[in-house]
């Protein structure tokens, strides 16, 4: 009977959908240029940008601003929002586990761990001459770092070929713990100038933005994008179980491999340019299934845009709370997502027993 068929949810199209998470986006950029210690309204805006005219003082101050601080800033903060959605939505595809996020599990400390140690003893060797550490070599030691992170934890997790939820999370936070007692061994090792940039690592900041370290990290987020289309289908079979995956065609362990190895690309370049920013991985995703729904399809494209959006708007939110001194992006995000992701594990407290 009519009268007896279920009600089937009401999703936007996929058009209004990416329209609105791209303009959400444009918007949390303008204002972040904007916006800061040295702002700069909108009617300097056009002209620092080289369209129009503008006062000449001001003006000169305004393009050094923009130029060397804000949009850098800007670039770098997008970035590494989208990669740690983009890598929080697949980590929690991949392991089908709706509390996954990379920094409560460890893979986020591994890659701070890989950083941190390229700090410290490439300092050592570098130390009788005048060379400074490159900037590329933070990017590839911490994708190292999440790398194993992630392989360890997946070990771990999974037995014959089903991964416990529950080991999932505890597996995670033993690695946590055991990665920053790496970082707290290296704290007392470090001098001065090797403990402030730990310290960095360790709370999470943008404040050192540089052209420079924004074309370091996009050949990982490009490799990220590439990436996506190749797993979604795939996700979204595996959901169904691993056999089940298997038997519709899906080469599953290749797809966990792939998966693994992009999760680890991301969040070692985020992680190697901003230190560990939390939740940004668990809160993207699960707000945008509310509207596009499971399928990785669009869930992927949408947490790259939506994360971008959403550490714009933490990191203006930093700038600025405090101004001139600077919040670290790691606490506005904690503070932000430990309450998201509290409530979300009440909901789920059900798949998470032993």
């Amino acid at each position: 009977m009519r009268g007896l068929t279920p009600a089937r949810s009401i999703r936007p199209p996929a058009s209004i959908v990416f329209g609105v998470l791209i303009l959400i986006l444009l918007l949390a950029a303008l204002i972040a240029v904007m916006t800061g210690a040295a702002g700069i309204p909108l009617s300097r805006l056009l002209p620092a940008l080289g369209i129009g005219q503008g006062v000449p003082d001001a003006l000169a101050r305004d393009q050094l601003v923009l130029w060397s601080i804000r949009l850098p800033r800007v670039a770098l903060a997008a970035m590494v929002g989208a990669l740690l959605a983009a890598a929080g939505a697949l980590m929690q595809g991949v392991f089908r586990n709706p509390l996954a996020d990379p920094a409560l599990v460890g893979v986020s400390s591994g890659a701070a761990l890989a950083a941190a140690v390229t700090i410290v003893v490439g300092d050592k060797f570098l130390l009788a001459t005048i060379m400074t550490l490159p900037v590329e070599i933070l990017p590839l030691a911490a994708f190292a770092g999440a790398l194993a992170a992630t392989l360890v934890l997946y070990r771990i997790a999974t037995h014959h070929s089903r991964t416990s939820i529950a080991i999932f999370l505890l597996g995670g936070l033993a690695i946590a713990a055991l990665v920053n007692a790496g970082i707290g061994l290296l704290i007392f090792l470090a001098d001065d100038r090797q403990l402030r940039d730990i310290t960095f690592w360790m709370l999470g900041s943008l404040g050192g933005a540089t052209w420079q370290k924004v074309l370091a990290v996009l050949p990982f987020l490009l490799a990220t994008i590439a990436a996506m289309p190749m797993m979604a289908r795939g996700l979204d079979l595996l959901v169904l179980g691993e056999a089940e995956a298997f038997h519709m065609g899906v080469a599953v362990e290749r797809l966990k491999r792939i998966a693994i190895v992009v999760i680890a690309l991301a969040i070692g370049a985020a992680v190697s340019v901003s230190g560990i920013i939390g939740f940004v991985g668990i809160v993207v995703p699960h707000l945008l299934r509310l509207v596009v729904g499971p399928g990785h399809r669009m869930l992927l494209p949408a947490s790259l845009i939506l994360g971008a959006a959403l550490m714009l708007c933490a990191d203006t939110f930093a700038r600025t709370l405090a101004s001139p001194a600077e919040l670290p992006i790691g606490i506005v995000t904690a503070a932000i997502g430990a309450p998201f992701f509290l409530v979300l594990l009440l909901r789920h407290r059900s798949l998470v027993s032993l």
